[in-house]
């Protein structure tokens, strides 16, 4: 048997029609057992969410529980977002739940510290 060297299966592979190169991948997923389209999934998979994280800019404030007090944490509400008592008291009911949406840092931190001190418990994502 002679020996084929890389540059003549490249040339080989250069020379097929889209259709057989089609079929030949086909064979060697069968042949070794392997799928050529999941490492293509797994390697975008992974670099998208570092890439999210690294680019976030925009902070969710999440009113996770309500505590004792939870007319001062709907006036607190009230005060923060502007809307009128019955929709701050839904937004409080309805707990956990986004009181303020694609905020900065620093005012979603400010807010977090705002609803702690009247007693609730808020998270920032």
């Amino acid at each position: 048997m002679a020996d084929i060297t890389k540059e003549q299966v490249v040339t080989f592979i250069e020379n097929m029609t889209v259709l057989e190169m089609a079929d030949f991948v086909k064979e060697l997923e069968e042949k070794f057992g392997v799928s050529a389209a999941a490492p293509v999934a797994v390697a975008a998979a992974g670099a998208a969410p570092a890439a999210a994280e690294e680019e976030q800019t925009e902070f969710d404030i999440i009113l996770t529980s309500i505590g004792d007090k939870k007319i001062q944490v709907i006036k607190e509400v009230r005060a923060i977002t502007g809307l009128g008592l019955k929709e701050a008291k839904a937004v409080v009911d309805e707990a956990p739940k986004a009181v303020k949406e694609k905020i900065a840092k620093e005012e979603a931190e400010e807010i977090k510290k705002r609803l702690e001190e009247v007693g609730a418990s808020a998270e920032v994502k």
